[in-house]
């Protein structure tokens, strides 16, 4: 019984390994060719980042900023908000106390659920504890009245 433990845990860890070997394998380095596995195809691997190649991601409207407060896109966890009127801030969502998402804007501060930490709307600046970091800028643009990711 000892022996067959032995194998397995022999066998997984082969696996564990050949799977890394692929996975590496298919990252390829700039310029060179990667094949596929499944398809036996060869492309070639760029070395520029993709993301600097994709054009600018739209968040939404710029009228639904309300003036004074905000308006959080969860999926991009980003916070975008209208300190004054066509004056437009971006934040991460993401609470600089223990992570959490942002979950509303109010009274001029965006506010955390988690530890009820509240920040400034107009600079990303804890207002109330327990967040002592202020929360990442991000850029944006606004173009007419969409809203896109810098």
């Amino acid at each position: 019984m000892r022996d067959d433990l032995k194998s397995r845990r022999t066998l997984i860890a082969g696996v564990g390994a050949g799977g890394l070997t692929l996975a590496l394998t298919a990252c390829g380095a700039g310029g060179e060719q990667v094949s596929s596995a499944a398809t036996g195809s060869s492309t070639p691997a760029s070395s520029a980042p993709a993301a600097q190649d994709a054009p600018a991601a739209g968040l939404g409207a710029a009228g639904d900023v309300p003036v004074g407060g905000g308006k959080i896109f969860k999926e991009q966890k980003i916070v975008v908000t209208q300190p004054k009127a066509g004056e437009f801030k971006a934040f991460s969502a993401t609470c600089t106390h223990q992570g959490c998402t942002v979950g509303s804007v109010a009274d001029g501060t965006i506010n955390c659920p988690c530890h009820n930490s509240r920040f400034s709307i107009a600079d990303g600046s804890p207002v109330e504890g327990p967040a002592k970091q202020p929360l990442p800028e991000k850029q944006i643009t606004v173009d007419g009245d969409q809203i896109k990711l810098a």
